[in-house]
């Protein structure tokens, strides 16, 4: 018998040869600086927030006002019921369009997005003016039922009421993707045991959504404990109006701090609640052929019901109000007196426009950088470092713009303790330089979570090619990741861009002597009751904040597919 000599195995330098050599050597050329770079951004978004607290914590005692109990409860207040508000409207709505069809159902699931569009400071203004005392609807009521009807909006129901309708559409969008994405088996099993379409939803559907309902009430808190120009037109004194008064009328930088470290507080509590809420459970489901939440047709006089509690929620929150501001716009152009559009308001237009374009290129800048730092490597720290990045976006306005206050007043001392003369003091309230800072801490997250998620589409085979083929990072960087990646900087760049012109309290806060954006217009000439005068800034905000909700339809359009029988 004889033996075949059959070739030796092959070895593995396929593997371990001098490509994947190649592919190391590529890849650490230049990693400790590209992690350095990460963990540079992620100190920088930190700073604001770590001042605020060394210096509440180390500082001296502070002056707080005396209302400040007051101040506290009363952002507790506001926070429930808007929270109460938005959950009703939210989740009410998710329900009525995910389980039922009815008319005009397939255009106004979509739609019931558009509030996203209008801030609340401008939704508020347009309510007082229309339906407060001296507005028109109850002018009206008085001339049919006598003089002695009249009640003021200006509390804090109506600021309850006015943050829920602008704000409700984070729970709705939360809710509605939890109804779409329920297992088919889930529902089909509750009602093969008998349960009713109402008690499938209350027993199985809404428990299984808890998750994602409180991530969208989380969001909204958050937005609550932010506003300080709305809650100030319904003389509501939160917290965060508390920081603004404070800095602005005393410059007193303890105080400040002290109460920016209450609503940082207030932050925490939420993202603990919102941890609370889910709870130790975890939901997992099977997937399977079921119908799952067929949406059940509504008939007769219940059908065009369902239509109006949607036409009413739309028309209060957007429509009725654009088309209130149209009225005004109007009305201006067409009297004697000089136009909106004159010259502070082109001044201000382009300042925010300026000051938009630079805070994107910025942050997506930033993002489009660490992600490629993430792709040459660097362990978990790297990614939680950032990771950390991302936490800016949760943090109140007023967190921020009085962390950017404290942080620069470090900087000029530290410049002044090693011999530089002037130090950076003035570069705060005399220059654009600290909004710019702060709106990088503020709007990273969004450009990072953007821009990641494009990274994650590029498989990673294609990154280790380019490495094993000589490419260095940055080359890498210009021909391979970022023209991969394009879609993803694209949104981020529109994302950043819009919410940095409907900022307000960061422009506030920092903004330097004489300096105005088209969001500070608005708010003051509200604030001095000019409604037709600040109808136009506030149709250009309402209409650039329309571009990203635009974005959202599609989603919200493909997610209402997979509900349809």
């Amino acid at each position: 018998m004889t033996q075949t000599a059959f070739p030796p195995p092959p070895t593995r330098l396929s593997a371990r040869g001098p490509a994947q050599a190649r592919i190391r050597r590529a890849s650490s050329r230049g990693r400790p600086g590209w992690s350095a770079f990460v963990v540079l951004v992620a100190v920088l978004v930190a700073a604001p927030v770590l001042g605020v607290l060394i210096d509440a914590g180390t500082g001296q005692a502070p002056d707080l006002p005396r209302n400040v109990g007051d101040m506290v409860l009363t952002t507790l207040l506001l926070m429930g019921g808007v929270g109460l508000g938005t959950l009703v409207l939210g989740v009410g709505l998710a329900w009525l369009v995910t389980a039922h069809t009815f008319p005009l159902r397939n255009v106004l699931v979509w739609l019931l997005v558009l509030p996203l569009a209008m801030p609340a400071y401008i939704l508020g203004f347009v309510f007082l003016s229309t339906l407060d005392a001296a507005g028109p609807v109850q002018s009206a009521v008085r001339g049919v039922v006598g003089d002695g009807f009249a009640f003021s909006l200006a509390t804090l129901p109506g600021c309850v009421v006015v943050m829920s309708l602008t704000l409700y559409p984070y729970v709705y969008l939360m809710a509605r993707a939890a109804f779409v994405e329920q297992a088919p088996t889930t529902y089909d099993a509750a009602r093969t045991l008998g349960a009713g379409r109402a008690r499938a939803f209350f027993r199985v559907l809404l428990p299984l959504a808890r998750p994602s309902v409180a991530a969208g009430l989380a969001l909204v808190m958050m937005e609550v404990l932010t506003d300080f120009a709305t809650v100030q037109y319904f003389n509501v004194q939160t917290v965060s109006v508390g920081v603004y008064l404070v800095w602005k009328g005393s410059f007193d930088f303890a105080s400040a701090a002290q109460l920016a470290s209450l609503v940082m507080l207030f932050a925490v509590a939420v993202l603990a609640g919102e941890r609370l809420m889910r709870g130790r459970s975890r939901f997992t489901q099977k997937g399977g052929r079921g119908s799952g939440l067929r949406p059940a047709p509504l008939t007769g006089a219940r059908a065009w019901l369902a239509t109006g509690v949607c036409l009413l929620a739309l028309g209060a929150s957007f429509f009725v109000p654009v088309l209130r501001l149209g009225a005004w716009a109007v009305e201006r152009a067409a009297s004697d007196r000089p136009s909106a559009l004159g010259g502070q308001f082109g001044e201000a237009f382009v300042n925010s426009v300026v000051v938009a374009v630079i805070a994107s290129l910025t942050c997506v800048t930033l993002a489009l950088v660490m992600g490629h730092a993430l792709r040459l490597g660097g362990g978990r720290s790297i990614r939680a470092a950032a990771q950390l990045t991302t936490f800016g976006y949760a943090v109140p306005g007023a967190v921020i713009g009085i962390g950017t206050l404290l942080t620069f007043a470090w900087a000029d001392r530290t410049l002044e303790a090693v011999g530089v003369p002037g130090g950076t003091g003035l570069l705060v309230t005399g220059s654009v330089l600290g909004i710019l800072y702060a709106y990088a801490v503020r709007f990273l997250g969004p450009a990072y979570q953007a821009v990641d998620a494009a990274y994650a589409s590029v498989p990673t085979t294609i990154t280790q090619s380019a490495l094993s083929l000589g490419a260095g990072p940055v080359r890498l960087l210009g021909r391979v990741h970022a023209p991969l990646v394009r879609s993803g900087v694209a949104v981020a760049l529109v994302l950043v861009a819009i919410d940095a012109i409907k900022e307000l309290p960061l422009v506030l806060l920092l903004r330097p002597f004489g300096f105005t954006t088209v969001s500070v217009s608005v708010y003051q000439l509200a604030k001095e009751n000019l409604w037709d005068q600040a109808a136009l800034p506030a149709l250009v905000i309402v209409a650039l904040a329309m571009v990203p909700v635009f974005l959202l339809f599609r989603q919200v359009r493909h997610g209402d597919r997979g509900s349809r029988p």
